[in-house]
């Protein structure tokens, strides 16, 4: 049990920075790079996305090591275990889409259900981060 929760660990904090440093680098950078505001909302919703792929990249590797390490569970349903299928696994796992088709066995379940609130948090964070940005927007256009 210690080894999924270390696993739960390491993947919440990596996911985490990758947020904290891509919106960081949108919040610093992006006004110097462009004064357009529709450019600017596109840079940031891109960048957001972008920051977003690579955390469920994140998981979806790890859930295909997991699943080939054959410790710590499987991936069942109508998956054969390939990284396509783990990475479709955590994008519906980490968007809070639902478990249909693919459902996670084992200590996986820790991991699937620590990916989703994560991913809620995370979502809920580029929400506010968006909102903060249209304001600046919407008061560079009001000068």
């Amino acid at each position: 049990m210690w080894k999924i929760l270390l696993v739960n660990i390491f993947l919440t904090a990596a996911a985490v920075w990758i947020h904290y440093e891509a919106l960081h680098l949108m919040a610093d950078r992006l006004v110097h790079v462009t004064h357009r505001r529709r450019i600017h909302l596109l840079m940031s919703v891109f960048g957001a996305l972008g920051a977003h792929l690579l955390e469920v990249g994140l998981y979806g590797l790890a859930f295909y090591l997991l699943v080939q390490s054959g410790e710590m569970g499987d991936l069942i349903g109508s998956a054969n275990n390939s990284f396509g299928d783990c990475l479709y696994f955590s994008i519906s796992n980490y968007t809070s889409l639902g478990m249909g088709d693919i459902q996670p066995s084992g200590q996986l379940r820790f991991v699937a259900g620590l990916e989703a609130l994560t991913g809620l948090v995370l979502i809920t964070w580029t929400a506010s981060f968006l909102f903060l940005e249209m304001q600046k927007i919407w008061n560079r256009s009001n000068r």
